[in-house]
């Protein structure tokens, strides 16, 4: 039963961002090429509703779905990792057209693709995770 709540989950993000042309490529392009506030629009909601959704955790001390407490660890903040790492899947989105939602949903519209992108992703975590401990971060 716990697995069918994470499987309806999976099928309502699919469907609102199929609906919401998150996974289109054209889309995605416009975003880069500035043409269109589109996916400005979804990315400007998103990142409101996880300020919101982080205040409600913090104030009401909400649980997780293990009777956890959810505790938000501060991290040292250093501006050039942001900007390496978000360079890197800045460029990755803009070569791929898709983010790793995205991704799994335009495999199941039957973009065989994806496959490629998705074994690019996967690889590139596999070696992350052998370095990582070797980089700075």
């Amino acid at each position: 039963m716990k697995t069918l709540k994470y499987i309806a989950a999976g099928i309502l993000f699919g469907i609102t961002m199929s609906k919401s042309e998150a996974i289109s490529w054209f889309r995605i392009q416009e975003m880069f090429r500035f043409q269109s506030f589109h996916m400005y629009g979804i990315i400007g909601t998103a990142v409101c509703m996880g300020i919101i959704a982080v205040w409600l955790i913090k104030k009401f001390q909400i649980k997780d779905s293990t009777g956890q407490q959810i505790i938000f660890k501060e991290k040292e903040k250093s501006f050039t990792r942001y900007l390496i790492g978000g360079t890197i899947f800045g460029l990755g989105w803009a070569l791929t057209g898709s983010c790793p939602g995205p991704m799994f949903v335009n495999l199941g519209y039957g973009y065989l693709s994806m496959l490629i992108v998705i074994a690019g992703s996967i690889a590139g975590t596999y070696i992350y995770g052998l370095v990582k401990d070797k980089i700075p971060h």
